[in-house]
C-alpha cells in the first residue's frame, strides 16, 4: 500500500508541474470566438482621387512563410482584450481615397466611417503649419538610407510603415531610423487587405509583426498602423485600435509605386507645391527613385513655405 500511496503522489506532483508550464507558455490568455472574415465591396467615390494608393504597389511578402512562423508579442500592444464581439461592426470593405484641393486647404476623404471613433487620421493639426511624412517600406530598392540621410540634414522626422520582411531583409536600417528619432510603424506581416481576415489572423500579422522588430532590432514598434492598399472596413478599424494602434491614411499621394513607371523628381515637387496643405500627411514609397530624387527639393520648399516636420505622437487633431 505504501509503494502505491507513493507512485499516486508523484503522479500527482507531476502532473501539476506540467500544467504550470504549459500555463507559462499561454502568452495571450483568453482569445475571442472567431470574428467574421467576409469583406463587402470596396469603396469608389466619382472624383475622389489617391484610393487605393498603396494598393498596386510591388510590396511583395516574399518568403514570408519564412517570418511569419515566428511568435507573436504578448505586450498590450499585440493583445486583443476579452470579451469583445467584432462580429457586430460592419466589414463592408473600404478603399482609402481623398479630394485633391489646389487652394492649400485640407483634402477631403471618404467621410463613411467615423474615423476619430476608432483613434484613424488622415490629417494632423489643420490649424498650423505641420506636416506628418510617412514613407511605406515593403522591400528595399536601394533608396532608403538616401532617404534617411536627406532627413537628417533637414532634422525631419517621419514614420516608416515596415513589413516583417522589410525588417528580416533590413534590420540595419530599421535600427537607424529608431536610432535617428523616426518611428516604425506596422504594416503587417504579409501585406494582406486586412476586411477579409478573420480577427484571429489580424492579431496575428500585426502582433507577428511587432514581435520580429523587437527580436531582431531590440527596439519596440511604434503604434502606429497602415492598413496594407489602404483596405478597411469598421470592423478592421476596431480590431487595430483595441490592439493599441493608430490607423494612419493620408492625405498627398500619387503613382510613385511603380519602380518601372516613375513620375520623375519634377512631377513629385510640383506635386507637393500644388497640393501641400496644414496637418498633410503624405504617403511617400521607399522604393521610388522619383522620391528620392526630390525629396531634398521637396523639404527645401516646404521649409521655406514655413512648414515644420511633426512626428505622428504629435498628431493635435484629425478626421
Amino acid at each position: 500500500m505504501g509503494n502505491k500511496k507513493l507512485k499516486s503522489l508523484v503522479l500527482v506532483i507531476g502532473a501539476a508541474i506540467l500544467v504550470l508550464f504549459l500555463l507559462k507558455l499561454t502568452g495571450c490568455s483568453s482569445k475571442n470566438e472567431k470574428s467574421g472574415s467576409s469583406a463587402g465591396t470596396s469603396q469608389t467615390e466619382e472624383g475622389g482621387t489617391g484610393s487605393n494608393q498603396d494598393g498596386i504597389d510591388t510590396e511583395n511578402g516574399e518568403d514570408s512563410d519564412e517570418v511569419e512562423n515566428h511568435q507573436q508579442g504578448t505586450s498590450p500592444l499585440d493583445c486583443l482584450p476579452e470579451g469583445v464581439n467584432y462580429d457586430g461592426l460592419s466589414n463592408e470593405k473600404k478603399a482609402w481615397w481623398f479630394k485633391r484641393n489646389k487652394e492649400h486647404q485640407p483634402s477631403g476623404a471618404d467621410e463613411s466611417i467615423d474615423l476619430k471613433k476608432y483613434g484613424a487620421y488622415y490629417l494632423g493639426n489643420t490649424e498650423e503649419k505641420v506636416i506628418y511624412l510617412t514613407f511605406d517600406c515593403g522591400y528595399e530598392n536601394g533608396y532608403t538610407e538616401t532617404m534617411l540621410d536627406i532627413l537628417k540634414k533637414h532634422n525631419a522626422k517621419a514614420c516608416f510603415f515596415v513589413t516583417q520582411t522589410y525588417i528580416r531583409d533590413n534590420p540595419e536600417l530599421v535600427k537607424r531610423m529608431k536610432e535617428e528619432g523616426h518611428q516604425v510603424g506596422n504594416h503587417t506581416v504579409t501585406h494582406k487587405s486586412q476586411p477579409a481576415l478573420s480577427m484571429e489572423e489580424i492579431e496575428k500579422e500585426l502582433g507577428t509583426c511587432s514581435a520580429y522588430m523587437k527580436e531582431i532590432t531590440g527596439y519596440d514598434m511604434d503604434p502606429f498602423f497602415r492598413p496594407p492598399m489602404g483596405e478597411y472596413s469598421e470592423r478592421t478599424l476596431k480590431i487595430t485600435q483595441d490592439m493599441g494602434y493608430q490607423t494612419v491614411f493620408w492625405s498627398i499621394a500619387y503613382l510613385d509605386y511603380d519602380v518601372n513607371n516613375q513620375p520623375g523628381s519634377n512631377y513629385v515637387e510640383e506635386h507637393f507645391r500644388t497640393y501641400y496643405h496644414n496637418g498633410a500627411i503624405p504617403l511617400i514609397h521607399n522604393v521610388s527613385s522619383a522620391n528620392c530624387e526630390a525629396l531634398d527639393g521637396v523639404l527645401t520648399l516646404l521649409e521655406k513655405e514655413g512648414y515644420q516636420f511633426c512626428t505622428l505622437y504629435e498628431l493635435e487633431s484629425g478626421t
